[in-house]
């Protein structure tokens, strides 16, 4: 957390207020957001630089800049990235300030400090930056195709949950969304993969891009510790819509009849309605 629909609501906020800004002066704190590169190498590539777009490959954030490198911001989870004015009073765990020619900021703020911030050379995007190189398919930014997931589902013999989990093979999906995405589709998340028909993997398909939608349209989900926003501060509200995740105990809002059921699956907590996802 956050996934693809907070990650992308960020993004259309960076669009309207962000893009087009020349970024000043740059302030970094705590050193372990820019792990990956140095304090110097991310206030030297920003530094006098103009964003021209807003981008975003599964859960990274991608800022061009007429410089001709790119800044990516990773808010991992807990991350936020906010839009504020340079008078304002900064949130506890700021590590990185913008200061933008327009007498506005962008803070990334990360109180466990797993985020990411660095500028690299797209044309080395492979050396500097694999992660993002090695990501599979964008469901809401990339062409989606019905036969490409088919394909997928068809090449491995994997549990569902861990498929959609893989960012290899399809990016921006976490915990949250691949829970309420499996619901959807009336599919247990431990089902092998290569075992659902044309019919399931159809539901499949239409599940991953409805609920993404639907979630990016209420601004993503603000879960109980509050730790995503949107660019402004503003809290999502698809939590609200959450059919099994978060609700273990509770009986099913879908069949009423079952009961959500929690269990630990390599590491991670797997909510399903075991009428409902047979």
């Amino acid at each position: 957390m956050p996934e693809l629909p907070e990650v992308e609501t960020v993004r259309r906020g960076l669009d309207r207020h962000v893009v087009g800004q020349r970024i000043v002066s740059v302030e970094v704190g705590r050193e372990r957001v820019v792990r990956r590169t140095s304090r110097v190498e991310l206030i030297d590539g920003l530094t006098d630089t103009v964003v021209l777009a807003a981008e975003r490959r599964g859960k990274y954030l991608l800022l061009p800049l007429d410089s001709g490198n790119v800044l990516m911001m990773h808010l991992r989870m807990s991350g936020q990235v906010l839009f504020a004015d340079a008078r304002s009073h900064r949130r506890a765990h700021t590590h990185v300030v913008m200061h933008l020619d327009n007498r506005r900021e962008v803070w990334f703020v990360d109180p466990r400090t797993f985020g990411e911030v660095v500028v690299f050379n797209p044309d080395r995007i492979a050396v500097e930056l694999p992660c993002v190189a090695a990501l599979g398919v964008d469901p809401i930014a990339d062409e989606f195709p019905r036969t490409e997931l088919r394909r997928i589902v068809r090449s491995t013999s994997r549990a569902l949950k861990p498929l959609l989990l893989d960012q290899k093979v399809i990016a921006g999906i976490g915990n949250v969304y691949a829970d309420e995405v499996l619901h959807r589709a009336r599919l247990r998340p431990n089902r092998p993969a290569d075992s659902i028909d044309a019919a399931a993997t159809w539901r499949l398909h239409a599940a991953i891009v409805d609920i993404l939608t639907s979630a990016i349209a209420a601004g993503g989900s603000t879960l109980g510790d509050a730790q995503y926003v949107d660019l402004m501060g503003e809290s999502g509200s698809y939590q609200d819509q959450h059919s099994v995740y978060g609700r273990s105990g509770e009986r099913c809002l879908t069949c009423g009849r079952g009961w959500i059921r929690r269990t630990i699956s390599g590491g991670r907590s797997t909510h399903y309605c075991a009428w409902c996802q047979r």
